[in-house]
């Protein structure tokens, strides 16, 4: 899909603040409400707006420790890869998780409750899974900048 300047300024908009009505995006870019909830649609119908999400303070949901973990697998073959990469869809403790180049396989982003229910989860997630070979875990100690948004630089539409 191929973005002109109003659908750029629009999802720039929309990645630091998905709350405004369509009413006040329109008076932002210079378009109706109709014609901004019609642009939306599609963005999202589209796929290049993925989520509308909320940003959730950990500690206020019980799980202030997260860690940045890096995996290797025991060998690099799709299957196990794929295999891998489901696992890491369907684990709520896993915020996220890169496929990536380097020395490791992949990057996780994990939360938990605390260091003993971390120690639970790398008893169950990885030691049990014959496919890893190690991981290695970096502790989170501040969170200095935590978001999705994507620099976008409107020079570049049309």
């Amino acid at each position: 899909m191929k973005l002109d300047r109003l659908d750029a300024r629009l999802v720039s908009i929309m990645q630091n603040h998905n709350r405004y009505s369509t009413e006040e995006l329109g008076q932002m870019v210079g378009l109706s409400a109709t014609a901004v909830q019609r642009r939306l649609k599609r963005l999202r119908d589209e796929g290049v707006i993925e989520a509308d999400v909320s940003i959730i303070k950990p500690k206020t949901v019980g799980r202030p420790v997260a860690m940045l973990v890096l995996v290797s697998l025991e060998r690099e073959r799709a299957d196990i890869v794929d295999r891998f990469k489901q696992s890491i869809r369907h684990t709520p403790e896993v915020m996220n998780g890169y496929y990536v180049t380097g020395e490791s396989d992949f990057v996780l982003i994990v939360t938990s409750q605390s260091m003993e229910d971390y120690e639970a989860f790398t008893r169950k997630f990885f030691y049990e899974n014959p496919d890893i070979k190690g991981f290695k875990t970096m502790v989170i100690m501040d969170r200095v900048k935590v978001g999705f948004s994507m620099p976008i630089d409107l020079d570049n539409f049309s």
